[in-house]
């Protein structure tokens, strides 16, 4: 059994089930970086070819970034949000700067929705799991927190089951170069397009293929998901 499949073992989904159009399915693994050039981290990226095109690419050693958050839900979104230091210049994410997110943002945005019965997911990035920030996600959430050292813990490294990693960055990547931006204004007007523009029926699809994979993950007690990794 893989160690997502002894910890969603262990773990109550009945909790979560019921509720599922009202959880808010949280920051993806390290945020999201949408270079200005299109560039691809390719650390975990591997492509084999039979052929050996002898050619080359050639791409900036700190190519612009920027580092955006969102919250997901079969309710619509919250962001997206746009890291930034006080002159306005983009940043990337660490703790104190997801805390200040978190109290000066997404906190308030959900005063525009019942938080009563929300459930708030999130990955165990060491920026999201700091005591003071998890304090703070339990004042809102209380029990509702699916986190790393929160009251329901969440396997590690587990993208496929998080909505914005599997699914949302991407689509937004797919559309957003459509245009070539040529700059990080530009870039970061095309991610609140794309993100505005995104149809209430495909949010539905995406939390409900969520569950799917959530009862599959159960029932199969952590085996790899097959064909329904797809059906979105």
């Amino acid at each position: 059994m893989t160690q997502t499949g002894r910890l969603l073992a262990s773990t109550d989904l009945t909790i979560i089930r019921p509720s599922t159009r009202r959880v808010f399915s949280g920051v993806s693994d390290d945020e999201a970086h949408f270079w200005l050039t299109g560039y691809v981290n390719t650390q975990n990226c591997r492509i084999w070819s039979e052929a050996n095109p002898q050619v080359y690419v050639e791409i900036p050693l700190h190519p612009e970034k920027l580092t955006v958050w969102c919250a997901l839900w079969a309710g619509g979104i919250i962001g997206p949000y746009f890291f930034k230091n006080d002159e306005g210049h983009n940043v990337t994410v660490n703790g104190d700067r997801y805390r200040a997110m978190i109290t000066n943002f997404f906190i308030p945005e959900l005063k525009n929705h019942d938080v009563q019965e929300l459930w708030f997911q999130q990955d165990g990035a060491t920026c999201h799991t700091a005591r003071a920030t998890i304090d703070l996600l339990k004042d809102t959430f209380g029990d509702r927190l699916i986190s790393r050292f929160g009251p329901v813990n969440w396997p590690p490294r587990s993208c496929d089951l998080t909505p914005l990693d599997y699914f949302l960055w991407g689509y937004v990547k797919s559309l957003v170069y459509a245009d070539k931006p040529q700059t990080l204004d530009h870039l970061e007007d095309n991610i609140r397009r794309v993100i505005d523009d995104k149809r209430p029926q495909m949010l539905e699809k995406t939390i409900e293929n969520w569950t799917s994979r959530l009862d599959y993950i159960r029932a199969s007690r952590g085996s790899h998901m097959p064909e329904i990794i797809f059906k979105m």
